[in-house]
């Protein structure tokens, strides 16, 4: 009777102040015995899986608070079972038999597998009780998943739990549960079916969420005077007269541009490029960034292919790069903003917010599905493909960026990648606009010593960049320069050990590297930094690792053959699901169809994940070689090149040609001075397979790497290259004259 009236008094309360929205509720069986297994985000998660089914739940908790004065005899009316890693092997079987007790008596059990809350908002590694409590039972298990726990009052977002304001109130909570899995399901397995629903649930996140545009009003609104946005030309802006300036300039433009819907934009990183993205978006527009450091043709076929009539430019950037002027061009300097439309930016400020967006800004209205941006991929293994983003791929990164790193209003991001790169746009552009931070811009990543100032004037905390980027300011950047720094995070390129090592004892920040790519809005994992409390340590990051899934995104490893699921540590083909995975590809169903397959994003590498839920990618299923009927990696041939030379810059590229013996053979291109007598010694000295060592023949010399303008080195130009220079030396080679009278076609 006690634990009836308790219950009914938590749902009393829950009805009050939480909004919960119970997902495959139906799967938790009405009788019967059954184990649920949740992720553990904050200290009422039991509270809110309680209010979710229609079922009494016995729950396993610490024993530290089971045994809290006064709680104490709350938790024992709920049925509660106390456990610890501190008990002692003898406490610990008798929790486990007391669970397993009351399974065979036909109770509903949960556990919540990590053993401890998580402080940093990401799910740690699942400890393997809970697979002694079910052993030789024949029990289901239902994973369960909380999700928008993380960032209520009683969750431990911005590093203390309870004391701090709630956002809102009801406060909107989502519970999921899945099919149930056999009581013989692995610790992976269930972390994995827990993960599967987190990004499912994250589209209920998104529902309530308005577009990107209207979503940066309103944070301009909320916070009116904090510093938004500044650039290398001087230019600083408040969030208040950012919003003035994008509106007003939106305005101006659209009297230009008439009433197409996709626009180009041809503009380096800056705050007038910021605020003609922002501005045109506010118009409802469709951006398409178009790529500067490509020739002026391919841009123009990526415009035409968008549908892109005119493009947004500047005069002066334009005679900088030396391009001519593009069809459709519109030049900011011809743009000015007119009185009416200033009058429009002031009464957008000044208006309530409730009269502002349906007077003012209905044409950035509308449903989180429609196209926001058209990014055309880097092309760095194939031809570059229009790739459409919504509004809920992108704002979908942004909030789950948002959730790993805890950025507040004194953080500042140094956004020197390009916007025409998904990495740039979402990341240096999104990002700040709406989750309330500042950005600074500079046009040119590799300008180290402008880099290095602009972190020092500003107190940069975020550096964004590849690890090329990185490997630069190593050499040229005073450490004093980047002392403010909280996060360094890179991409687009695998970053190796040296180079990781050289920044971190040059600026005392650990690099933390994330993948994506474009068809992913663009990121997908990431490295967060350690959480490390007196008694308090979680890992948030490891070195080689790509990092772990970033909120509601789930990430699997299958057979490249078989499509099958693959195990805790074993390799294959890595694929993506969740809200971020593009809506397709722009004109081209074949190439959707082949990228798409059941939901997933089929990314084309090769990659392993761990216990605690840290991605390792092996290589590009693209950058393997068949040799002799082994598949063998490029990259673990580079590693080990880097390693003999502890080059800390990309110094050799791992490439292969066709061979008439044993189907491929590696070729080795190089930069600088290197003693490849040397090389072929050191790596026949690793623990490298022989049949990976490429030959002295195939090292060529080349002064140095293309590299795209997103920072990624140009694989198809290597490749046609690594073609070029072994082509030339069989051609340069003498030839034997065949006998007299010999069939030059005979073997």
């Amino acid at each position: 009777m006690t634990a009836l009236l308790v219950r009914l008094l938590l749902r009393l309360l829950g009805g009050l102040f939480y909004r919960i929205r119970a997902v495959g509720r139906q799967r938790v069986p009405r009788s019967g015995p059954v184990l649920l297994v949740s992720n553990h985000v904050s200290f009422i998660d039991a509270f809110l899986i309680s209010l979710a089914t229609r079922r009494h739940i016995r729950f396993l908790m610490f024993r530290s608070y089971y045994d809290l004065p006064v709680a104490n005899w709350f938790f024992q009316a709920m049925g509660c079972i106390p456990i610890s890693d501190r008990d002692s092997p003898k406490a610990l079987i008798q929790s486990f038999r007391d669970a397993r007790d009351l399974l065979a008596a036909g109770a509903a059990v949960c556990i919540f597998a990590e053993g401890e809350i998580s402080r940093h908002g990401q799910m740690l590694r699942f400890k393997r009780g809970f697979e002694r409590i079910v052993e030789g039972l024949d029990v289901p298990i239902v994973p369960v998943h909380l999700d928008q726990v993380w960032g209520s009052i009683f969750s431990f977002e911005g590093g203390r739990a309870i004391f701090k304001k709630p956002r809102r109130i009801p406060y909107p909570v989502t519970v999921s549960f899945g099919a149930p899995l056999k009581a013989s399901a692995p610790a992976f397995e269930v972390r994995q079916a827990i993960s599967e629903l987190g990004a499912e649930a994250f589209l209920h996140r998104l529902e309530s969420r308005p577009p990107l545009p209207i979503a940066f009003f309103r944070e301009a609104r909320r916070r009116p005077l904090r510093f938004k946005m500044a650039d290398s030309a001087g230019r600083e802006l408040s969030s208040w007269k950012a919003l003035f300036g994008a509106f007003a300039l939106g305005r101006a433009l659209e009297a230009r541009l008439g009433p197409q819907e996709a626009v180009g934009l041809l503009l380096p990183p800056s705050v007038p490029a910021a605020l003609a993205n922002l501005g045109l978006a506010l118009r409802g527009k469709t951006l398409v960034n178009l790529n500067y450091t490509a020739t002026p043709a391919i841009a123009a076929g990526c415009a035409e292919k968008a549908g892109v009539k005119h493009i947004v430019t500047s005069r002066k950037f334009l005679e900088k790069i030396g391009w001519p002027e593009p069809s459709g061009a519109v030049y900011l300097e011809d743009c000015p903003p007119s009185l009416a439309d200033r009058s429009l930016a002031m009464l957008l400020c000044l208006l309530p917010q409730s009269l502002a967006e349906p007077l003012l800004l209905g044409p950035a209205q509308g449903g989180l599905d429609r196209t926001a941006a058209v990014m055309f991929t880097s092309g760095s293994t194939g031809v570059s493909k229009g790739v459409m983003l919504t509004h809920a791929n992108i704002l979908s990164n942004v909030e789950a960026m948002a959730q790993v790193y805890a950025m507040t209003g004194k953080d500042r991001l140094l956004g020197a990648l390009p916007f025409f790169h998904c990495f740039g746009f979402t990341v240096t552009l999104w990002f700040p606009a709406v989750a309330g931070f500042g950005a600074v811009y500079h046009a040119n990543p590799l300008d180290a010593k402008r880099i290095g100032d602009l972190a020092s004037r500003y107190g940069a905390t975020f550096l964004l960049g590849t690890p090329t980027f990185l490997a630069a300011y190593v050499k040229r950047i005073a450490p004093e320069k980047l002392k403010s720094l909280r996060y360094a995070v890179v991409g687009a390129e695998k970053l190796r050990e040296d180079t990781s090592k050289a920044f971190t004892e040059r600026f005392g920040i650990t690099p933390l590297e994330g993948y994506g790519c474009t068809e992913l809005s663009p990121v997908a994992a990431v490295n967060i930094p350690d959480l490390d409390w007196p008694a308090v340590k979680q890992k948030g990051s490891k070195p080689g690792s790509i990092g772990q899934a970033l909120p509601g995104v789930f990430l699997k490893v299958v057979d490249p053959d078989t499509g099958a699921a693959l195990g805790e540590g074993q390799s294959g083909l890595l694929l993506v699901k969740g809200p971020n995975v593009m809506k397709g590809y722009l004109g081209d169903e074949e190439a959707t169809r082949r990228a798409l397959r059941d939901g997933y994003y089929v990314t084309g590498d090769i990659a392993a994940i761990d216990a605690d839920g840290f991605v390792t990618i092996t290589d590009r299923l693209s950058r393997f070689s068949k040799i002799a009927g082994e598949m063998v990696p490029h990259i673990r041939v580079e590693e080990e090149l880097h390693r003999l030379t502890a080059a800390i810059e990309q110094s050799f590229i791992v490439a292969a040609v066709p061979d008439d013996k044993r189907g491929e053979r590696l070729v080795v291109l190089y930069k600088g001075e290197q003693d490849v007598d040397a090389l072929l010694k050191g790596l026949a000295a690793s623990e490298l397979p022989k049949l990976w060592l490429p030959a002295k023949a195939g090292f060529h010399r080349i002064e140095s790497f293309p590299v795209l303008g997103s920072g990624k080195l140009d694989m198809q130009a290597l490749k046609a290259e690594a073609h070029k220079l072994e082509t030339a030396k069989f051609a340069a080679q003498p030839r034997i004259p065949a006998p007299r009278g010999a069939n030059p076609l005979s073997p």
